[in-house]
């Protein structure tokens, strides 16, 4: 059952029943009131009745019968009964002489007074003293009230329940459409996009800040993602091709030609050196490729240890001044604190010596070797480390793929790398719950900030 559907019923159901409830609480709440009002009507025309049939002055008693006939409403097939009581009456003479329920005279006799209901007539009476003498003055009547008014009362609840049923369904079927309309609108716009139209979004025309537009604004935002995740694998498929591709044509082509007829040895070892060199970049490609993968999962246990972060930086600069004696990195240290502390992270060290490591080596070969500057400073919560070149940036429009592996920027043709030194680095800053922000401009160099937690350390108490 559709959800639509479910909401119309229950809300169909619970109208319907809170309807219900309110008549029978009427019905039930009139029809017990009806029986109390009748009943002391008729005790009054039987305290009325023994006044004027058994009052000695006769003119007081006129007086009231006159008042009676006047003043109070005739009750429907009203009859007044006065009957003395004698040794010789009997319960079942007097029931069937005068038509008067056995169990109601029985109950008057016994206690003096009484009251009970048969069918739709009501009977109400006294035990009178009169001179020696007892008499029974019963007053009876059909509630006219409870036969017609009240009847008339449930048909109507009734009809109305009825008509109200149809309403409130109708009504709950409209309201769960209104309501589901700009859901199914997004179901049916969700499923017209695929691979080939993902670029599609869906229209927000809702002016107010409702849940529909937040669910459209979700779906437009996980849309993005998606297609930036499609454009990521697609570049990733393309750039991993060519790299991969080309030691492979390479290596099979050094191999075709070295068969095609007997060499010299010296032929021989030229081409062997072609396929090794080819080898050993294919090599490095799948290690590199590897270890971006082992960094990028998150389940893999990796030992952490307290470093100082600039003894870092420092013994990087020291290997690549041994691989590249002409870089011209200078480590500013106006910013380092004077607290020792402040420079403390918890992390693995041969990881980050490599994160740095590809870091600076960027900035040093996509700057020509030109001076390349790295700025360290800490705050209370984070140490940051902050690495500028004035090399060939970045375009604008490639930001976004940065972090793509294998892609490599549109002006970076004349530089040799494969496109992964940046992805990984960014694993491991993420390893050590850091965070990697790239800024560039074209021609004018490219600056990255690297920000890692600090180990807190508890308080010193200080001396008395």
């Amino acid at each position: 059952m559709k959800t639509q559907t479910k909401i119309a019923l229950l809300l169909g159901i619970l109208c319907i029943s809170i309807v219900i409830l309110f008549s029978t609480i009427i019905y039930y709440f009139l029809n017990n009131y009806s029986y109390v009002d009748f009943y002391k009507r008729l005790e009054t025309r039987v305290r009325i009745s023994a006044k004027y049939n058994f009052n000695s002055d006769t003119l007081d008693a006129a007086y009231l019968k006159s008042i009676k006939n006047q003043h109070l409403e005739k009750l429907e097939k009203e009859k007044e009964y006065i009957i003395k009581i004698t040794p010789q009456l009997t319960l079942d003479s007097l029931s069937k002489k005068h038509k008067l329920p056995k169990t109601f005279l029985e109950t008057l006799l016994k206690e003096g007074r009484a009251k009970e209901k048969d069918g739709s007539f009501f009977f109400a009476g006294s035990k009178i003293q009169n001179d020696n003498n007892q008499h029974l003055v019963i007053v009876s009547a059909e509630n006219y009230y409870v036969t017609h008014h009240l009847i008339f009362l449930r048909n109507m609840l009734f009809g109305s329940i009825v008509l109200l049923v149809l309403i409130v369904l109708s009504l709950s079927v409209y309201f769960s459409k209104h309501i589901f309309k700009p859901i199914k609108e997004i179901t049916d716009n969700v499923k017209q996009i695929s691979t080939e139209n993902i670029h599609l979004r869906l229209e927000n025309n809702s002016v107010n800040n409702n849940e529909i537009s937040e669910l459209i604004n979700t779906f437009n935002d996980l849309l993005s993602r998606i297609e930036t995740a499609f454009e990521t694998q697609k570049n990733f498929i393309s750039n991993a091709s060519h790299e991969l591709g080309t030691p492979l044509t390479t290596i099979i082509g050094e191999a075709d030609v070295a068969l095609l007829k007997i060499r010299t040895p010296q032929e021989y070892e030229q081409s062997l050196n072609s396929i090794l060199q080819q080898a050993e970049r294919l090599d490095q490609i799948t290690k590199s490729l590897l270890f971006l993968a082992q960094t990028g999962y998150k389940g893999k246990t990796i030992v952490f240890e307290m470093l100082r972060i600039d003894e870092i930086i420092w013994e990087t600069k020291g290997l690549i001044d041994k691989l590249n004696p002409d870089n011209k990195i200078f480590v500013d240290l106006n910013l380092l604190p004077e607290d020792p502390k402040k420079l403390k992270v918890k992390g693995n060290k041969q990881l980050l010596h490599l994160a740095f490591a590809n870091l600076l080596n960027n900035a040093c070969k996509y700057s020509n070797n030109s001076p390349v500057t790295v700025h360290i400073a800490s705050s209370n919560t984070q140490v940051v480390i902050i690495i500028e070149d004035l090399g060939i940036g970045i375009p604008e429009a490639e930001m976004a793929y940065i972090y793509d592996p294998f892609f490599r920027a549109s002006n970076t043709k004349l530089y040799e790398g494969y496109g992964i030194g940046l992805p990984l680095t960014r694993n491991v800053i993420n390893l050590h719950k850091g965070e990697l922000v790239v800024s560039s401009a074209l021609n004018a160099g490219t600056k990255v900030q690297i920000k890692l937690p600090l180990i807190q350390f508890p308080p010193t108490t200080p001396y008395p």
